[in-house]
Formats: structure tokens, sequence, C-alpha cells
């Protein structure tokens, strides 16, 4: 019984440009209490190995949060499978905007103590008691009364990048750090406002939502499926697009482009660019904005230092990493003192 990645991502890639299909990016989440999550990832694990599932997988006590790579000759058996886990029955699937057969390389299903990190200790907090759903056409409409405070429950580099007009956009690193932030700037309006919010696939709005009418919020609304929900629905029902820019995802493509507005710039330079990367010295790997001309200048680096390690033989750079502690900087988003025009 195979329960752990066997295959490498070079070789996953070249198994499916061998195979020529196409595959879909999907994503779904579902509040749920889940009484053994090790023996529920396990079983997920086996059974989406074999229909040729890969992504990224958190399981635990509170339920679970999916980013996935589908063949499309197998998504309806892949549905049926679903349907056939009772606390996900007709679970709303968000479709990638732009598709990527490559998207995902792995199979991971992990288990953790949460599938959002929120920093909560609070055992009276449920988070199955949420906030009102919006459709695209009803998000339209409540985001233009005045009595509605707008909040992107996202991270500054994805906000950065993309957003909706008017959104407060909070400058942290983590979900966790803009509960209390959040909270703080908005006591004010407990009553009075409409707070509205909305995330990539809408899972932290689901948390948020339920946070904050345990804190006393008495109107509370979310967008529906996030981002990615609402593009679809402009498309299919002819409404106005008001996010603009891209919108960030946690997969090998890292965004999808929602409207031809670029509202922020390089790192680097200053000009105009909306492309995220990931420095190529694999003792870096920091996240940053990116143009085409910095790019080729610096060899898909963070600076000239990280461009000169990784010039070295693979050999050299992998002995210059050993026995450095967290070497692998990947959290610090756009954060590093290297980049000019941080955010």
């Amino acid at each position: 019984m195979q329960l752990y990645n066997k295959l490498s991502a070079v070789e996953r890639a070249k198994i499916i440009d061998d195979a020529g299909d196409k595959r879909l990016t999907i994503s779904f989440y579902q509040y749920h209490n889940i009484e053994n999550p090790q023996v529920f990832r396990d079983t997920l694990f086996f059974d989406w190995n074999n229909l040729d599932v890969l992504g990224r997988t958190y399981v635990s006590f509170e339920g679970i949060n999916s980013q996935l790579s589908v063949s499309a000759k197998k998504f309806d058996e892949f549905k049926s499978h679903l349907d056939g886990i009772t606390f996900l029955v007709n679970v709303r699937l968000n479709i990638a905007i732009e598709q990527d057969n490559k998207s995902f390389l792995k199979l991971k299903v992990k288990v953790r103590d949460k599938i959002v990190a929120d920093g909560l200790n609070d055992d009276t907090f449920d988070a199955t008691n949420i906030g009102t759903h919006l459709k695209a056409k009803e998000f339209n409409e409540i985001i233009t009364r005045e009595n509605t405070i707008l909040v992107d429950m996202r991270n500054h580099y994805e906000s950065e990048i993309g957003h909706f007009d008017g959104a407060i956009t909070p400058d942290v690193d983590t979900f966790r750090d803009s509960l209390d932030i959040i909270e703080d700037n908005l006591k004010e309006h407990k009553e009075d406002k409409n707070i509205v919010m909305y995330c990539t696939g809408g899972i932290r709005c689901e948390k948020a939502s339920a946070y904050y009418k345990h804190k006393g919020f008495k109107n509370v609304y979310q967008l529906e499926g996030g981002i990615i929900e609402y593009v679809r629905q402009i498309k299919e029902e002819g409404l106005e697009n008001k996010f603009k820019g891209k919108n960030f995802v946690f997969d090998h493509r890292r965004s999808e482009r929602v409207s031809d507005d670029v509202i922020s710039v390089c790192h680097q330079c200053g000009d105009p660019s909306d492309s995220h990367t990931n420095c190529e010295n694999q003792a870096c790997h920091l996240l940053f904005i990116q143009c085409d001309n910095c790019k080729i200048k610096l060899d898909s680096c963070c600076s000239s230092d990280c461009q000169k390690i990784n010039s070295l033989p693979f050999d050299v750079q992998k002995n210059l990493r050993k026995g450095i502690k967290e070497s692998n900087k990947i959290f610090k988003k756009g954060r590093s003192d290297v980049l000019k025009y941080k955010p």
C-alpha cells in the first residue's frame, strides 16, 4: 500500500509530457470534524495516487484543504470519489482560471493541527458559525454601499499584485497576523458596518467570518469561492469585473491574470511588473517580483551575491548550504533588504 511519493518532480514531469493528456488545476476545502485525520490522510493518499492526482492537501481535526492537479479524463471519477465521502458530497470545486499541466508535480497529503493556521487557542470559537456567503453579483452590489468595509484576508505579497478596488489590504505575512490587526482596526464598526471579506478560494474568509462573528461583529459577509469563483461567475454572467491585476495562487503558476492592470513594480528596478519568481539560488529561494529585464540581468536571482553563488557548480553550492540552519528563506516573501523596491 503506497502512502508516500516515490517519484521525483522531474520524473513526474516526464510522465505528464509522455502522456500528453490535459490536466485540470482545482481546489476545494471543507470545515468538518474529522475524528482520525491520520487514517483519513492515508486513505486519501492511496485513493488519489491510484487516480493520478497530484497536489497539496492538508487534513486536520477541523477539515480538509486541497489544491490539486487532476487528469481531465479522470475528473468525473475523481468527483465521484469525493461524493462518496459523506462531508464532501457536492463540495464546491474551484477550477483554475488558467490551466497548466504541471501546476503540481507531486502528491502531498499532510496532517496538520489546522487546515488554516490561525494561532487561535479558544475552545469557545466555532469555525462552522460562518458569515453570509455572497455570489459575485451580490458582492459587486454590496461593496458599493457607504456602510460597507471591504477587507482582503490575504497576505501582502498576494494583494500587492492584485486586489479589489477600495479594499483594505493589511501589510501582513500570514493569515494569523491579520486577524487581530483587522479586529482592532474595525472594532468601532461592530454593529454599524457591513464587513465584507475575500481571499483566493474562500477558506481563509470562511474562518475569518466565523472569528469576527465570535468577536461580536453583527454584519459579516464573505465572497463565496473567493476570487477564483468570482472570476468564473463574472465571465459566465457578463458582470463588471471589480478586481484589478493578478490573483496569486499557490502552485507552480504563482498567479492568474484577472485584468490587464499591472498595479505593482519590480522589486529590483521599480518598473511596472507583477510576475513573482523564486530566487534561483536554492539557499535563498526568496519569493519576489522581477521584471523580464532584471530576470535576464541577474539570472533570475534576487541579488548579485545570489547570482554569483548560483553560477557555481551544483556540488559546490550544495557544500555551501551544508550545516546552515534554516538556509532556505522561502518564507521571507518580498521582505529582504537586498530588494530596493520592496513592499
